[in-house]
């Protein structure tokens, strides 16, 4: 049972949209290409885990080679609870303000981990590849919005199995 600072994610989400590493990769290779008129990045600041491979990705693509974490922590894989910052950025990134720095996500869900980072580097331009409509105002750049009711399955949340035809129940 969840507690009072906790919320219970549905065990079936109203709506799913599966990702696979292809089309991850594609979207995050299209996420460069938008920010690359949005530079230049002097580091890029990844928000741990989901940040991490496309940050990868985006840092690749731009030639960027400071890449730091922030490690943030509110949820797992069936409860949302309160947001717990288990890892800031070092002084050096820190002391930018955000000039010149990107903020990386897979994903802006709420808007409270985004929140977060956006006051520890209030002037770094921000990027996710999906985007939900409750967070999407605190981003800069993204390339890919669904709906609030949408449970994105990452790839590396996942494995291969068979899927029912959405006729019989499937997602």
């Amino acid at each position: 049972m969840a507690g009072p600072q906790e919320q219970a994610l549905p065990a079936q989400p109203a709506k799913s949209f599966p990702v696979s590493w292809d089309q991850f990769h594609r979207d995050a290779r299209a996420l460069a290409w938008r920010l690359a008129s949005a530079g230049p990045f002097v580091a890029i600041v990844a928000i741990t885990r989901g940040g991490l491979v496309p940050a990868a990705i985006v840092a690749r693509e731009l030639n960027v080679r400071l890449i730091e974490t922030v490690c943030v922590a509110s949820y797992d894989d069936t409860r949302q609870s309160e947001l717990q910052l288990l890892k800031g950025v070092t002084p050096a990134v820190a002391k930018l303000g955000g000039r010149g720095v990107l903020i990386v996500d897979d994903l802006v869900d709420t808007g409270k981990t985004a929140k977060v980072v956006r006051e520890l580097l209030p002037g770094a331009h921000f990027a996710t590849v999906y985007a939900k409509p409750m967070g999407r105002p605190l981003v800069d750049t993204f390339i890919t919005e669904v709906s609030q009711d949408t449970w994105i399955y990452f790839p590396w949340d996942t494995g291969l199995a068979f899927q029912p035809p959405i006729r019989e129940g499937g997602a």
